[in-house]
């Protein structure tokens, strides 16, 4: 049984529906269904029927695809807050793509048919969620030009870039308890918020290129790598790097 009071105050905190009145959070809770999944379960599969989207209350998920080798690309990493798997619940069609939890994960469920009939009566949430696909379009375009004009070292460099401007997270597991980011003085440090598979899927790279893209930068004394702790030794030579034209992995 779903708490009420605690999700439609919890649903004032995300992007697509703050601002919402009472009533219209009240209204979303009658079709809310919090949903529970465990650590790498799955949540839906490439080209099954999309009956609806998600929130995250708690916890990661990945969305991903699966190349017919096997090889995974993770396409986007979703937090607290975030909306993911809107696009199918809106137009019906299937999901394009997989997803299923880093970790433990409470999701908020919005079967589809029945947000459509409540967006119908608060056409404010339709204009948030445009801006939402907006967001998610923008970052699959950035995702597109990373795989295809940059090389594994670059990525690397970008994706340390980005962790570096993560505000900290805490109460997670693995990684998550410890800081994503020390502001204190530089050099700055970052602790690295996926496995070494994981973050390879995300860069579209195997695990054993993702160890010599490490290697190359610490090598370099651009970073310093002890566990998940990495330490930005010269930011200014890893922007550019990640700013670089391709060469060669």
């Amino acid at each position: 049984m779903i708490d009420t009071t605690n999700v439609a105050n919890w649903l004032e905190t995300t992007l697509i529906f703050q601002g919402l009145s009472v009533e219209q959070r009240q209204a979303l809770t009658q079709i809310a269904q919090l949903q529970h999944f465990k650590k790498g379960e799955q949540i839906f599969r490439q080209d099954q029927e999309a009956t609806g989207f998600y929130v995250v209350q708690t916890g990661r998920v990945k969305v991903f695809q699966m190349s017919a080798n096997g090889k995974e690309q993770i396409l986007n990493i979703f937090t607290e807050g975030d909306n993911f798997a809107d696009v199918p619940a809106l137009d019906g069609q299937s999901f394009p793509a997989s997803a299923a939890a880093l970790e433990p994960a409470d999701l908020i469920f919005f079967p589809r048919h029945l947000f459509l009939d409540f967006l119908h009566h608060s056409p404010d949430v339709a204009v948030k969620m445009l801006i939402s696909l907006s967001s998610h379009l923008r970052h699959l375009a950035q995702l597109v030009e990373q795989l295809s004009f940059k090389s594994v070292p670059q990525r690397l460099a970008t994706y340390l870039l980005n962790l570096g401007d993560t505000p900290s997270n805490t109460g997670l597991d693995t990684f998550r308890d410890i800081p994503a980011v020390l502001r204190s003085t530089p050099p700055r440090t970052v602790y690295l918020d996926l496995t070494k598979s994981q973050l390879a899927a995300r860069l579209g790279t195997i695990p054993a290129t993702l160890s010599r893209a490490f290697y190359q930068l610490s090598s370099d004394d651009i970073i310093a790598i002890a566990g998940p702790k990495v330490t930005i030794l010269d930011r200014d030579r890893l922007i550019t790097l990640s700013q670089s034209p391709d060469s060669s992995d």
